[in-house]
């Protein structure tokens, strides 16, 4: 923890008083507690207009599950927030949601099957993974068979789902309210909380790469 303060402590001087303000700041309401899990999403557009509702609801981490697509925002739709939000990718497979499901995550597939629970009335009681299928096919069936649970969301018209990034949106935002309104404590730990500024911070800078890459050399510093 020492050495993550530390790494911040420097990093500080390369930003401005303004980028610094903003990090602090938006750092404090940020969680790590919904996770959307996006499987083999293939338009770009899509994958912009996702990592920005995630980013506005304050969660700043998404899971990109890839087999024959690469999870590519469009930076002209994301308007800034691929430098806040974290991207992971994964291999598209249930190892993958395994593996997601022992950091103790519930994985829950938005999906209208398996008895969903209705957004609405879902409540939020621990963290949760949710995962969105494709633009055509939705939530593949080994998901569907993996996932603790499924949630669908309300439909009041004709159509009978909502684009891929639209209801990701959705989801986001109204998790986060029930998060809000709940005695639950679902935003980031002290350590956590310290990498994503130092995170933030190296996207914040100019051959921040670099500069973050050098100080950890230099002080003998490895960061899981």
């Amino acid at each position: 923890m020492k050495e993550l303060a530390q790494t911040f402590e420097y990093l500080k001087q390369f930003l401005t008083e303004e980028r610094l303000n903003k990090i602090e700041y938006f750092s404090q309401g940020s969680s790590d507690f919904v996770l959307p899990v996006m499987e083999d999403i293939y338009q770009f557009r899509n994958a912009a207009a996702i990592v920005r509702s995630v980013e506005a609801c304050g969660f700043h981490k998404v899971v990109a599950l890839e087999e024959e697509n690469v999870f590519n925002p469009n930076l002209t739709v994301t308007k800034g927030a691929e430098t806040w939000v974290e991207v992971e990718k994964m291999p598209k497979n249930i190892s993958s949601l395994q593996k997601i499901k022992e950091r103790g995550y519930k994985i829950l597939a938005v999906s209208p099957e398996k008895n969903a629970v209705m957004l609405p009335d879902y409540e939020v009681k621990e963290p949760l993974a949710l995962v969105f299928g494709t633009e055509l096919e939705g939530v593949s069936e080994e998901v569907l068979d993996f996932a603790d649970e499924t949630l669908a969301i309300p439909m009041y018209g004709f159509t009978k789902s909502f684009n891929v990034s639209v209801a990701a949106g959705i989801c986001m935002y109204e998790l986060k309210q029930k998060l809000m309104n709940s005695d639950i404590h679902y935003k980031l730990n002290e350590e956590k909380l310290l990498k994503m500024k130092i995170r933030w911070s190296v996207n914040s800078i100019r051959s921040g790469e670099q500069i973050f890459n050098k100080y950890l050399r230099d002080h003998n510093i490895i960061f899981n």
